[in-house]
């Protein structure tokens, strides 16, 4: 999909403030937990407070996002897309908890998206798509979760929350970057699962990264620069799905990209895998630091599997609008640990309770 003239209004993110250290699960599950840590390349990762839920870390970046675009009327938002994999009902939108909170009903569409962890980006093409069409001026797509783990899994390691909103239209003059294009890249490749009823994902192990990450995200990353022209020397950064801090780091190689270009959107290591957030929190702290002018590439994986790729271009605006909202450096610096009690008490990990 061309998206050239589909502007980047504005972003917003948020991540809660309680932190847990690897270590401090290591002491609970011992040797074998220790070898587990040190393969992930995660030091510490958020922990929502007892009161958290995707759909209220939804609302905080929804309201930061307002902000940072200006947008003084919330009712020219015609869409509001939340994509998550842990929504706080199984049924009962949580997009249009988001729209309430910020005053944008009655007069929009909203839904719920799930693909795995890129339910997010999936929203952004769907909000490119009714832009472009003249179906709306305005459109928001959110990413947000609480994600879980099961206690002593490895994704007790990287499981961790957040969440980000992009909204999108407007005209030129307000934007922040253009999206030049997109494309995707799926397949059915059930390398991570979580059954009806179930409080806990399944996942396949090893199997996540070959077939699943890396064919999903390489794939749709080749696809986007051949379909563009550009070329790794020509990309000023690059953003990719980041589940643990190594996997990022390891595709960037694949594909020819230096590795201080992924740099300042690797945050996963610092406050944990944010699933449907992680790419687009990445891209978010990319945008913070990013000059007019410069070109990201952004890659987000969903299991399941897919992946969605954007080539984004930064534009003037960009310097009018920072320090409007919350940066995201600004999040994943401000923080308070927990103890592993504490943590197994915030994310109800005591189900007899």
């Amino acid at each position: 999909m061309d998206g050239g003239g589909m502007w980047i209004a504005g972003y917003g993110a948020y991540v809660p403030r309680f932190r847990i250290a690897a270590e401090e699960i290591t002491k609970i599950w011992g040797e074998e937990a220790s070898r587990i840590k040190e393969g992930l390349g995660i030091a510490e990762k958020s922990v929502p407070d007892i009161d958290e839920d995707s759909a209220t870390i939804a609302v905080e970046a929804a309201r930061n996002a307002m902000y940072h675009a200006g947008l003084k009327d919330p009712t020219e938002i015609g869409a509001i897309f939340f994509g998550s994999e842990s929504p706080p009902y199984a049924v009962k939108p949580a997009a249009s908890i988001v729209a309430e909170a910020i005053q944008a009903t009655p007069a929009l569409t909203a839904a719920d998206l799930e693909f795995a962890c890129k339910a997010g980006t999936a929203g952004i093409q769907c909000v490119m798509g009714m832009c472009a069409s003249g179906m709306i001026r305005y459109g928001m797509a959110i990413g947000s979760d609480t994600s879980q783990g099961r206690p002593g899994d490895a994704l007790e390691y990287s499981a961790g929350a957040g969440g980000a909103a992009f909204i999108l239209g407007g005209e030129k003059a307000d934007a922040v970057a253009d999206i030049k294009h997109t494309c995707s890249y799926t397949t059915d490749t059930p390398d991570f699962w979580r059954r009806p009823g179930a409080d806990f994902p399944s996942h396949g192990g090893r199997f996540t990264g070959e077939p699943a990450y890396f064919k999903h995200v390489i794939s749709a990353s080749q696809m986007l620069m051949k379909e563009t022209g550009v070329k790794a020397e020509d990309l000023d950064y690059a953003v990719f799905h980041q589940p643990n801090g190594k996997f990022p780091v390891q595709a960037a190689k694949m594909l020819g990209i230096e590795k201080g270009k992924i740099m300042p959107g690797l945050i996963t290591p610092l406050i944990g895998n944010t699933y449907s957030a992680a790419s687009m929190l990445g891209l978010a702290a990319t945008l913070d630091v990013a000059k007019p002018g410069q070109r990201i590439m952004a890659t987000s994986f969903g299991s399941g599997a897919g992946s969605d790729s954007f080539l984004i271009e930064v534009l003037d605006g960009i310097d009018a609008k920072r320090g409007r909202a919350r940066a995201v450096k600004s999040f994943v610096d401000d923080k308070e640990y927990v103890d592993y009690g504490t943590y197994a008490k915030y994310r109800r990990k005591l189900k007899s309770l």
